[in-house]
């Protein structure tokens, strides 16, 4: 008797005057803007094309050693690890230096022989932490990428999209570790004053990583993070001549035009049904979590809810009541259970018969 009889549909009219402006044209190949916290894609082109990534790659080499190795383990540097073409941190056999200053130098420097140092920490050899690297990928679901080193040098089958970077730097953005390093401007590590290649941490307002790339054959790779009044937006730019005004001009618009809505609260009253037989008269169904997403002025945002007209005795607070879903244009995008407020007992003088019963049935659905 306690099914689900209705369905609920109310309009949450958001700026409706409002018409959000075009994304603005860039450089790159191809880019994507997401928003971090909930993977919403703002802005994308070419944003699956596979095509070669240069030292954006070091973003998942770091993410990868940072769940093998802790950062104050100490890496013995080996002849196998210096001497790597391209950017350095120029290593020197027998140091022996911590696992975070060699992330460090790997993010700041873009340190090649930083990134095989920590591949043979991690894994014991370039190939198998490239495995490590995949399987990553692969939990992901980074279907369009696939890596063979740990620095982004060119090579046969190493390529991601700029989807994937984004969906990977969404992911390695939750550690603290992580953006601690790649937020750094400049530090002091290993007794080597490092650099962070990243300009648009001293030239946007908000940047907070997370890392550059280049070679001749894939031209300038860029990915970074930007955060403004709780919004972390990423941006994905791949062969962009002009990346540093790409990427600023795309946060200034996904900033200017998209806002968080927060239809509902964990423990908000959603609504308030009668209750039959009970030792009170009507109980509150409570949201259980909190739903917020992030919405352009020309989204329609609707909140449809299934919930009962009223309920029999007795309830348990905590029980599902229904469910209470958000959608954006018509499609479902967040939902959460609408619980009963409170416990509350029958009440044995008013039980009612099954004519009574009936007859509630009837008066209710007439409503």
């Amino acid at each position: 008797m306690r099914r689900i009889l209705a369905l609920l549909l109310l309009l949450l009219l958001l700026c409706p005057t409002a018409t959000a402006m075009a994304a603005p044209g860039v450089s790159a190949g191809s880019h994507i803007l997401i928003d971090a916290g909930t993977g919403t894609v703002l802005a994308e082109r070419n944003a699956d094309e596979q095509m070669l990534i240069a030292s954006t790659t070091k973003i998942l080499t770091a993410a990868v050693v940072l769940e093998q190795s802790a950062p104050d383990e100490i890496v013995e540097i080996r002849a196998e690890h210096v001497g790597i073409e391209g950017s350095s941190m120029y290593l020197r056999v027998g140091e022996e230096i911590a696992v975070r200053d060699l992330l460090l130098g790997l993010m700041l420097s873009s340190g090649n022989d930083a990134a095989v140092a920590l591949a043979y920490h991690a894994a014991g050899g370039i190939d198998k932490f490239a495995a490590l690297m995949n399987d990553k990928a692969k939990e992901l679901d980074m279907v369009n990428s696939h890596f063979v080193n740990p620095h982004g040098l060119d090579a046969e089958g190493h390529y991601s999209t700029a989807r994937d970077m984004a969906t990977l730097t969404a992911w390695a953005m939750a550690s603290d570790e992580f953006v601690e390093i790649v937020s750094t401007r400049s530090t002091q590590a290993a007794g080597r004053s490092l650099v962070n290649h990243n300009k648009l941490l001293w030239r946007y307002p908000g940047a907070i990583g997370v890392k550059t790339g280049y070679t001749k054959a894939s031209g300038r790779s860029l990915v970074s993070a930007a955060e403004r009044e709780g919004t972390l937006l990423i941006c994905v730019t791949l062969s962009a001549p002009d990346d540093w005004d790409d990427h600023a001009a795309l946060y200034d618009w996904g900033f200017a035009n998209y806002k968080y809505h927060a239809p509902a609260s964990a423990g908000d009253v959603f609504t308030t049904v009668p209750v039959i037989s009970g030792t009170t008269e009507q109980v509150d169904l409570l949201t259980e979590t909190s739903l917020s997403l992030l919405v352009s002025p020309e989204d329609e945002v609707t909140l449809l809810a299934e919930a009962p007209h009223f309920v029999y005795a007795d309830i348990t607070a905590g029980e599902q009541a229904g469910t209470l879903r958000v959608l954006v244009n018509g499609d479902a995008v967040l939902e959460t259970r609408l619980l009963y407020g409170e416990t509350i007992a029958q009440d044995e003088r008013i039980r009612l018969g099954f004519w009574e019963e009936l007859r509630w049935h009837w008066d209710m659905r007439k409503k």
